[in-house]
């Protein structure tokens, strides 16, 4: 005999809200995973001279206090290879090395869980200890975090870099334009004094011939004056003989 249609409904319900709360569930998580995620930083790269003690920087950010299920773990990924290796583990104040070979007798704890650090330090740096190293805090119930990175050179103590590469390349590139600007100036400086006329040799050129074309040109006014200015009597002489006579008769 078949069941009643309301008999069906009333038996489907639980199974309707079986996933109803699986969805709240599901949201309730997504919700908690953004709230409570671990937020770990360390910087990207650090130099150390071979035969000292290296620091590896590490702090995070938690939106709870500490206790004693914060746990610090970190990692090592040597140069050149895809393997990594869990060297050392820090929880309720106790330290635990592992028995990696680089780094055995060489870690200590350098942090301070209520100040969200959770850094470490390694005696005796040297070139096998080249590579990545990974910084992994928990605390419970912020257990969801990306680890932090660092990328660690064993370099000599003599080429050591005093200052970051970008400070260097910037000095570098200031110095440069400094040396280019000033060897311009004095290129233009000593132009200028070996060719002081060569702007003004158009202008005095014409200043000074003009005169000499006015002084060298006669007016007729300038003739008739010259005329005027002479004596009556050689006026009168000029190619004719016999002077005063010739003149009377004219």
């Amino acid at each position: 005999m078949a069941a009643p249609a309301g008999a069906g409904a009333l038996i489907a319900s639980p199974d309707r809200r079986r996933c109803l709360w699986s969805v709240l569930a599901a949201a309730l998580g997504l919700l908690t995973y953004a709230v409570s995620a671990l937020e770990v930083y360390t910087p990207k790269e650090i130099f150390v001279p071979n035969g000292t003690q290296g620091k590896l920087p590490c702090k995070f950010k938690s939106t709870n206090s500490t206790g004693t299920l914060t746990s610090v773990s970190w990692s090592f990924q040597p140069e050149g290879s895809d393997t990594t290796v869990s060297f050392f583990h820090y929880s309720q104040g106790q330290v635990y090395a592992g028995n990696y070979p680089p780094f055995k007798d060489r870690i200590s704890w350098a942090g301070d869980l209520d100040k969200k650090d959770a850094s470490i330090n390694i005696e005796n740096m040297q070139f096998i200890h080249n590579g990545t190293y990974i910084c992994d805090v928990k605390n419970p119930p912020d257990i969801v975090a990306q680890p932090g990175h660092i990328r660690l050179y064993v370099v000599e103590k003599e080429i050591l870099p005093a200052f970051p590469v970008w400070v260097v390349v910037g000095i570098v590139t200031a110095v440069v334009l400094g040396l280019t600007l000033l060897i311009a100036v004095i290129l233009a400086v000593l132009y200028r004094r070996r060719n002081p006329k060569q702007d003004y040799t158009g202008c005095n050129t014409s200043e000074n011939v003009s005169p000499v074309k006015q002084v060298s040109q006669k007016s007729p006014s300038d003739t008739e004056g010259l005329v005027k200015s002479l004596p009556s009597g050689s006026h009168q002489n000029w190619g004719f003989p016999g002077g005063s006579d010739d003149t009377e008769d004219l």
